[in-house]
C-alpha cells in the first residue's frame, strides 16, 4: 500500500487584483505558508510521497521568496516528491522549474511524453508529463502500461477531464481505464472532484487548496490518499485558509436590513472574504454605505452587492397631479419602453432613489 499526499492548483503569488494593495500582499504571503501546511500533513498522515499536479505558480515569474520558500520545504518533505507542471507554470528551458534547486528527493517532470520513475523500495512507478506551453494535446492519446507483477502504478498530471476538445491537456475515462494506473493524480479544474473510477483505474483532482475568488467559495484542501492494486482510499482534508463564500440575503420582510444580513451569517466571518448579495423587494432601498459602515469590520473584506428590486406599489401615484407622480410618470414610461432588463433595472433603481430622496422632505403638490 502507498499513502500519498495529492494537490493541485495552488497558483501561487496570484494577484488579487479584488483586494487592497496591503491585503493582497498578505494573502500571497498566506498562499506560501500552504507549502508549509502541507508538508505537515504529509507527516502526520505518514505520506509515502507528495504529488503536485501542476500549477503550483499563477505565472511564470514568481516572487524571490516563494522560490526560496521552494527550495527549503521540498527537499525538507523527506520523502519522494513529483510535480507535473501545468498550463500556468509550464516547463521550458527558463522557466522557474529549470532554475530552482529543489533536492534529490523532488522530481520535476519536463516533457510531454509520459516518463516514469521507478520507486524499488516503495514497489511503486510513477509516471507523469509536463505542460511545455500554455496548452497541449491529450497527454494520454495511445498510453497503456504495461503492468509488471504487483507494482504500484500512479500517476501525476495536469489536465482536464470531460471535454475531449480541451486544449489543456484533454482526458478521458476510456482514457484513464486503458492506462494501467492504479491512481492518477489529477489537477486544473479547482473543485474537489471526489474519489472516480474507470475500469481498475482511480483518479481524482483536489481542486485548489486555498480559494482566489468567489468562483473558488467553501473548504478546499488536499488530497490524501492510501492506494494498492484494485483499491483506493481517499479524502479531502483542509488546511485551515481564508475562505470565499457567497451569502444571498432577501430583504422583502426586512425590517431591519442590517440585523438580517447578520442573522444570515450565522457564524464567524472574521477571517474570510465574502460577498453578500441583497435581494428581495424590500420597503425600502438598502441604505447601502450605512450597511457597509456596519458589516465591513467583521470580514478579511467584503463585497456588498444590492439586487433588490422595487415593489410593485411604489409606482402607485404615477397618475396623482404631484412632483412624485410627474417623476414616477415620467420613469414608467421610460420603463415600459426599454429594451434591456439593465435598462429597466435603471428606470427601477431612479425610482427607488428619487422617491425615497422626496419623502426625506414635504413633496409639494403641483397646481
Amino acid at each position: 500500500m502507498i499513502r500519498l499526499l495529492h494537490a493541485a492548483d495552488l497558483h501561487l503569488d496570484s494577484p488579487f487584483q479584488a483586494l487592497s494593495r496591503e491585503k493582497a500582499a498578505l494573502r500571497r504571503s498566506e498562499q506560501r505558508a500552504l507549502l508549509g501546511r502541507i508538508a505537515d500533513e504529509a507527516k502526520e498522515h505518514r505520506a509515502d510521497m507528495v504529488l503536485f499536479a501542476g500549477d503550483l505558480f499563477d505565472a511564470d515569474s514568481p516572487y524571490s521568496e516563494t522560490a526560496r520558500l521552494l527550495e527549503q520545504v521540498l527537499p525538507e518533505m523527506g520523502v519522494p516528491v513529483f510535480i507535473a507542471p501545468g498550463n500556468h507554470d509550464w516547463y521550458g528551458p527558463r522557466s522557474p522549474w529549470a532554475r530552482l534547486e529543489l533536492g534529490e528527493n523532488v522530481h520535476v517532470f519536463d516533457s510531454e511524453d509520459i516518463q516514469c520513475v521507478e520507486l524499488p523500495g516503495l514497489n511503486a512507478r510513477v509516471w507523469g508529463a509536463a505542460f511545455t506551453g500554455r496548452h497541449r494535446s491529450p497527454p494520454l492519446a495511445g498510453f497503456e502500461a504495461e503492468k509488471d507483477g504487483d507494482t504500484i502504478d500512479i500517476m501525476v498530471l495536469h489536465g482536464e477531464v470531460g471535454d475531449p476538445d480541451s486544449p489543456y491537456g484533454a482526458v478521458t475515462p476510456e482514457e484513464l481505464a486503458r492506462s494501467g494506473m492504479d491512481y492518477v493524480a489529477l489537477g486544473h479544474q479547482h473543485a474537489y472532484s471526489g474519489l472516480l473510477r474507470a475500469g481498475e483505474t482511480f483518479y481524482a483532482w483536489p481542486g485548489c487548496p486555498e480559494g482566489r475568488g468567489f468562483d473558488e467559495t467553501g473548504e478546499k484542501g488536499v488530497i490524501l490518499a492510501e492506494v494498492e492494486p484494485g483499491a483506493c482510499r481517499a479524502r479531502l482534508t483542509g488546511l485551515g485558509g481564508r475562505r470565499y463564500e457567497v451569502v444571498s440575503v432577501d430583504l422583502t420582510d426586512s425590517a431591519d436590513h442590517c440585523r438580517t444580513v447578520l442573522d444570515a451569517l450565522g457564524r464567524d466571518t472574521a477571517r474570510d472574504i465574502y460577498r453578500i448579495v441583497l435581494t428581495g423587494e424590500p420597503e425600502t432601498p438598502p441604505d447601502m454605505p450605512g450597511l457597509r459602515g456596519a458589516l465591513e469590520g467583521r470580514f478579511f473584506a467584503l463585497e456588498l452587492r444590492d439586487e433588490t428590486r422595487l415593489r410593485r406599489d411604489v409606482w402607485d401615484g404615477r397618475e396623482v397631479l404631484s412632483l412624485r407622480g410627474i417623476y414616477l410618470a415620467r420613469l414608467w414610461d421610460r420603463y415600459g419602453a426599454a429594451q434591456t432588463e439593465r435598462e429597466r433595472r435603471v428606470a427601477e433603481l431612479a425610482a427607488r432613489y428619487g422617491i425615497q430622496a422626496l419623502e426625506n422632505g414635504e413633496e409639494p403638490p403641483v397646481g
